[in-house]
C-alpha cells in the first residue's frame, strides 16, 4: 500500500519564531500521516522554543548550538527512521496534499531515487511574490540533467524528496556549505540517479527580510560557482552558469527599489 512509505522531515531552525508554526502546521495539516517531524534547533533567542514546546508532542526537537544549517540538517538525518528523506526549513512550508503527491509518486515509481516539484515564492506574510522564478524554474526542469543544472539551479529544495537508500550511498550534507548546500548535494545525486519530476506544486518557499536568499544572494551566488567549478569543467557551460546568475542579480536589485 502507498501508506507504507514513511517520510523523514527534516526542518534545522534558528530564531524562526515568526514563521516556525506555520511550517510546523503545514505537516500536522498533511493528509498523508505516516511521516515524522524532526526539529534540530541552533539554540533560538526569540520565541521558537516556546512554539516547539507547544508542538513538543507532535514533533521531535532538539535545541543546542551547532556549526549552521547544514550541520543541523545531518544531525536531523542521522535522528532519521524514514523511507524517504527532506528538509524544510523554519520559514517554508508544505501544501496539504505534498507527503500523498510523493509517496505516490514513489510507489508507481520503484527505481526512482529522487523527485522534485514545483513551488511558490511567497513573501513575509505568505503573499505570493516573484511569479516568474517559478515560471522559468519549471521551463528548466523540462530537461532534468547535470547539464542543466550546471547552468542553473533549477531544482527547487523544498519540494524535493529522495529515497534513504541515496543518501546512503551519496553522503551527507556538506558541513562547509553555507547557502549552496543543496546545489551540492544535488550533483552528488546526479552522479548515481536520474531526476524525475512532478509538475504540481509541493511547497511555499518564504523570501523575508532575514532570509539567507532574500538578503545574501551575491554570497549565495559566490559559493554557488564554488560548488559548480568542483562538478563541472565545462568552461562554456560554467560562464552561461555566471551571467546567469550577473542577470539574477540585477532583476533582484530592480526589483528592491
Amino acid at each position: 500500500m502507498k501508506n507504507n512509505i514513511k517520510f523523514s522531515i527534516i526542518t534545522p531552525s534558528f530564531n524562526q519564531g515568526d514563521f516556525i508554526e506555520q511550517t510546523i502546521q503545514s505537516l500536522l495539516a498533511q493528509e498523508y500521516k505516516n511521516y515524522e517531524h524532526i526539529i534540530i534547533d541552533g539554540g533560538s533567542t526569540d520565541r521558537t522554543i516556546d512554539v516547539l514546546k507547544k508542538y513538543s508532542e507532535k514533533v521531535k526537537w532538539i535545541s543546542e548550538k551547532d556549526k549552521g544549517q547544514s550541520d543541523a540538517i545531518n544531525k536531523g538525518f542521522r535522528m532519521a527512521s524514514g523511507d524517504v528523506l527532506a528538509w524544510l526549513n523554519s520559514d517554508d512550508y508544505y501544501y496539504p496534499n505534498t507527503l500523498q503527491v510523493v509517496a505516490n509518486f514513489f510507489a508507481d515509481h520503484p527505481v526512482s531515487g529522487w523527485v522534485t516539484g514545483d513551488y511558490c515564492v511567497v513573501d513575509s506574510k505568505g503573499k505570493q511574490i516573484r511569479s516568474f522564478i517559478p515560471w522559468y524554474k519549471a521551463l528548466l526542469r523540462k530537461h532534468p540533467s547535470k547539464a542543466m543544472l550546471s547552468l542553473a539551479n533549477f531544482i527547487v529544495q523544498p519540494s524535493t524528496f529522495w529515497r534513504k537508500e541515496v543518501e546512503i550511498g551519496v553522503g551527507t550534507i556538506n558541513n562547509n556549505l553555507h547557502y549552496t548546500m543543496d546545489y551540492e548535494y544535488w550533483f552528488r545525486i546526479f552522479e548515481h540517479y536520474s531526476l524525475s519530476v512532478i509538475e504540481e506544486k509541493l511547497s511555499a518557499f518564504r523570501v523575508h527580510d532575514s532570509s539567507k536568499c532574500g538578503i545574501m544572494y551575491e554570497k549565495v551566488f559566490q559559493e554557488e560557482m564554488k560548488v559548480l567549478k568542483l562538478y563541472s569543467s565545462n568552461k562554456l557551460l560554467n560562464t552561461l552558469h555566471r551571467v546567469h546568475n550577473q542577470c539574477i542579480i540585477k532583476a533582484y536589485q530592480f526589483l528592491s527599489v
